[in-house]
């Protein structure tokens, strides 16, 4: 038996980040101590770096200390920064993970080379790819595996055939605790477990996983080892035992794609669905760092924003955390990892408006630039605030070269800001609220006293080119002197719009676009039929979708191909006395769906957008009676609103779904039912598509329910659900309907009597705040009616133009100039082809495509580069290609992740 001394460290949970640090930083102290003075003891910490950077955030002085053990091949580190919930990121976090952690170990004297994975809820699909990219032959798990395996290893293929030898700890990752509970009975416990696992192992050496959860190697252990009832038994790191076999062995048993097989141990699906507000954040946080990064590489190729990326993409990684955005800690964790995920967005929108201020610095201040946030080319409708003086005057926008583009009035501004009486002695009080020439958050364009008045006029941008303050302060008390009674002070801003432009862009590409009330030369743009929303009181229309709302408040949609799906977006709440980590029916629920009433009217009648708003009224129980299996009588009333929104040339409908909750213990779906049962349905993840069937495999102690976590889109039969955040669907009613979970809500971070659960999954700890009893729920979603299903649809590239909105900002050069030639970036086009990263790499630009296919495919990049080189994952150069004019082709295999270096 080859014994591996670890622990498993839970950064946070039942207990915040914090507080397990400061325990932390005793066992590694013990640790260090214990391998400085017996050369024959080794330790492995747990697969991830932060462990390491934790440590020595607390305890600087001892770098060197880890560094010459680590050196030494005696304390195992990295490759991850962290054990991350694999289904609650993205792809490319992910990735990043594996970098961070690779260039961290690395630094110190090297990187575990085993993909170390002992406790995460599952596995996804494209984790072999990711590792054997990186360079890695080896992983190590133990949930997730199907029930059929028999033997300690087995061959681990990714959708592209990549693949890893993975070390199964089907006994847990804490297999040879139990050996040394008696010491004296150490030889007799070894020998007998040898045997019970003969069947595993058969001639190879057993694998001892000695160590658990924030555990501490035991004092005695290198003496028991040495002494009588050791015979037979060496201390090694995991890379130790898992590099001495073959990771091509052609007689290891294959296993493809991802790993949420119950029939071995508990994966705990429900984290998918609690504490949804923290898969909003990461989603956010992704988005906009990933957005910051793409910009910077576009439009400021010469600016150092290193800092402010490794700040984000740390944070982002350190909150994927198997125990942190899953949701299952105490409250104090679940609000950390929040103001975590919140200052990882904060430092991608910091970058993100910096390069929008440069580009705008080019454009006139009564313009607006429009930045495309996917790299190929879409139309776009961007939404502005601009000058509108004349109320009676229609609006036109133009492009540079005098182009005009279509525009829709949205709303118009208050014009009064402020109105008051104050007596002349007070009048001082006005001047001091003036900031330069700013009042009410404008500027101001011109003022006129006259005795008992003074009115302002404000603008955004002033056409006059200065103002007086200190002229106006003597006007002002002269006037007080003639009027020395009450005075009326006004201030009017210029009257603005809000407007939708409809704004074509290159691929990853800028256009400035400028609304004038005059037609400058070309007529203002007739809308052809099939770039026309039409809107009644209860149906919205345009060339690819029409969407009816029936009295029950759910929609009838139909897309172009004629596909009708009907009874969209019913609402459903029933009861819950499960916990965090999983979902728990009562024995005898109460499902309410029918609403009491339903009120439907017109927010924006088109032509480029057409919005309706549905509010549904529901009674639902307010929680579960004293009887955890029946829901209580009493019921609170609830107002679900749904934004139905449907916008000119997109091939699916919005929604946007938001409630306050009133009730605790329950799960609120939405249903998307289909035309014909289903078999099966197909979920986006982490740089693949997974096909799902209607049941999960079991076999431990969890009932293997088939909910299942998509990450921007989920599909079935001839109805694709675009995602704006990792969501838990179920194929529910045998395949007749999507039901997608909008909110659970519980109170127990995990309960000892669980009704799908035989074993507790940690400690009965009361978390109120997962309730969300007063919290705002809002979910995005669209609806894509096609025949043919994901693939058909295009699904991958609209689910990115779903969550990646254009950006718009107002311009700040001086107002009436011409407006700047539009620009374009790097663009990536291909069938199937998405791009999950765009970002400087010191001089060059990285590009990571994606093939979200099964079939082979082409990627075609175009940009102004004269070089080009294939690389591995973490970076290192591969191969270079050719490169044609301003493109690179670059040829994909099924489900391939490739990166590329252009320069």
């Amino acid at each position: 038996m080859v014994l591996v001394p670890h622990t498993h460290w839970d950064r946070e949970w039942y207990e915040p980040f914090q507080v397990f640090r400061l325990k932390l930083a005793d066992v590694v102290d013990d640790v260090l101590a214990r391998a400085e003075a017996d050369p024959e003891f080794r330790f492995t910490l747990d697969g991830q770096f932060a462990a390491v950077d934790d440590y020595l955030e607390l305890r600087p002085e001892n770098r060197h200390r880890v560094a010459e053990l680590v050196r030494q091949g005696r304390l195992s580190i990295g490759p991850w920064y962290i054990l991350l919930d694999e289904f609650l990121c993205s792809g490319e976090t992910i990735v990043r993970n594996l970098e961070l952690g690779w260039q961290g170990a690395e630094a110190l004297g090297g990187a575990m080379p085993v993909g170390y994975l002992p406790d995460m809820f599952g596995h996804t699909a494209q984790i072999p790819q990711i590792l054997s990219r990186a360079g890695i032959e080896h992983a190590s798990l133990w949930r997730g595996a199907p029930g059929a395996l028999n033997r300690h290893a087995f061959r681990w293929e990714a959708p592209d055939g990549s693949a890893v030898r993975v070390e199964y700890l089907f006994d847990g990752y804490g297999n040879a605790l139990d050996l040394f509970a008696i010491p004296s009975r150490l030889g007799s416990a070894v020998a007998a477990y040898r045997e019970e696992t003969r069947s595993w192992y058969g001639d190879d050496p057993v694998l001892g996983m000695l160590g658990t959860d924030h555990s501490a190697p035991r004092p005695d252990l290198m003496e028991l080892v040495r002494g009588p009832g050791g015979e037979g038994l060496t201390v090694a790191g995991l890379a130790e035992y898992v590099t001495r076999f073959r990771p091509d062995d052609p007689r290891l048993p294959v296993v493809v794609g991802e790993l949420r097989s119950h029939a071995r141990g508990n994966i705990l699906p429900g984290v998918i669905s609690i504490r949804v507000g923290l898969k909003q954040a990461m989603a956010r946080a992704e988005r906009v760092v990933g957005e910051a990064e793409a910009l910077a590489a576009h439009f400021r190729p010469g600016a150092d924003y290193r800092e402010a990326f490794l700040l984000a993409w740390r944070k982002i990684v350190e909150s994927t955390a198997h125990d942190s955005v899953t949701g299952c800690g105490v409250d104090e964790t679940a609000d950390q990892v929040a103001a975590r995920l919140a200052e990882a967005a904060q430092a991608g929108r910091a970058v993100r408006s910096a390069v929008l201020r440069s580009i705008a610095a080019r454009v006139p201040a009564d313009a607006h630039a429009v930045v495309n946030t996917v790299p190929w080319p879409r139309t776009v409708l961007a939404e502005l605030d601009v000058a509108a003086p004349d109320p009676a005057a229609a609006l036109t926008a133009v492009l540079p070269g005098g182009v005009a583009v279509p525009v829709q009035e949205l709303g118009r501004s208050e014009t009064v800001l402020g109105e008051e009486k104050l007596a002349a002695a007070d009048l001082d009080k006005v001047i001091r609220r003036i900031h330069g020439r700013e009042l009410f958050g404008q500027q101001i364009e011109s003022y006129t006293v006259t005795p008992g008045a003074l009115d302002f006029q404000v603008a955004r941008v002033p056409s006059t080119p200065e103002f007086d303050l200190a002229a106006l302060r003597a006007e002002l008390a002269a006037a007080a002197e003639v009027a020395p009674g009450e005075w009326q002070v006004r201030t009017i801003a210029q009257e603005r719009r809000r407007v939708l432009v409809a704004v074509p862009l290159d691929a990853s590409g800028q256009v400035a676009v400028r609304t004038v009330q005059e037609s400058p030369g070309p007529p203002e743009p007739v809308l052809a039929p099939a770039a026309v929303v039409s809107v009644t009181e209860r149906s919205l229309a345009s060339a690819d979708v029409r969407v009816e709302v029936a009295g029950d408040g759910t929609l009838t949609v139909i897309g172009a191909d004629g596909t009708t799906l009907t009874g969209i977006g019913r609402v459903v709440s029933g009861g819950d006395r499960g916990d965090s980590y999983n979902y728990g029916p009562p024995a005898a629920d109460v499902l309410v769906d029918t609403p009491t009433s339903v009120v439907v009217s017109v927010v924006e009648s088109g032509p480029l957008r057409g919005v309706l708003r549905v509010v549904r009224r529901y009674d639902w129980p307010e929680s579960l009676s004293a009887d955890v299996d029946v829901r209580a009588a009493s019921t609170v009333p609830v107002e679900v609103t749904t934004l139905v929104e449907l916008r000119a040339g997109e091939p699916f409908v919005r929604l946007d779904v938001s409630f306050v909750n009133p009730a605790r213990d329950h799960r609120v779906r939405l249903h998307v039912p289909l035309p014909a049962p289903a078999t099966d349905s197909a979920a986006d993840g982490q740089f693949a598509v997974t096909v799902r069937g209607l049941t999960s495999e079991g076999g431990w102690g969890e009932y293997p329910l088939p909910t299942f976590p998509a990450s921007s889109f989920v599909s079935a039969g001839p109805a694709t659900v675009l995602l704006d955040h990792v969501t838990e669907y179920e194929l529910a009613g045998d395949g007749a309907e999507l039901a997608l979970t909008l909110l659970r809500a519980v109170g127990w971070m995990s309960v000892n009597l669980h009704p799908l659960r035989d074993e507790p999954a940690g400690s009965e700890f009361p978390v109120p705040g997962a309730q969300y009893v007063g919290v705002p729920v809002r979910a995005r979603l669209a609806i894509v009616p096609r025949r043919g299903g994901w693939g058909a649809a295009a699904a991958p590239r609209l689910a990115e133009e779903f969550r990646h909105d254009a950006l718009v900002a107002p311009g700040l050069a001086t107002a009436g100039g011409e407006l700047p030639p539009s620009s374009s970036g790097l663009g990536v086009s291909g069938p199937g082809v998405v791009a999950s990263a765009i970002r400087t790499r010191g001089d060059e630009i990285e590009v990571r495509l994606v093939a979200m296919s099964a079939a082979p495919t082409t990627a075609t990049v175009t940009g102004a580069f004269v070089t080009c080189w294939r690389t591995d994952l973490l970076g290192r150069a591969l191969e270079p290609l050719p490169v044609d004019g301003d493109r690179v082709d670059v040829e994909l295999g099924p489900w391939e992740i490739a990166t590329i270096r252009v320069s």
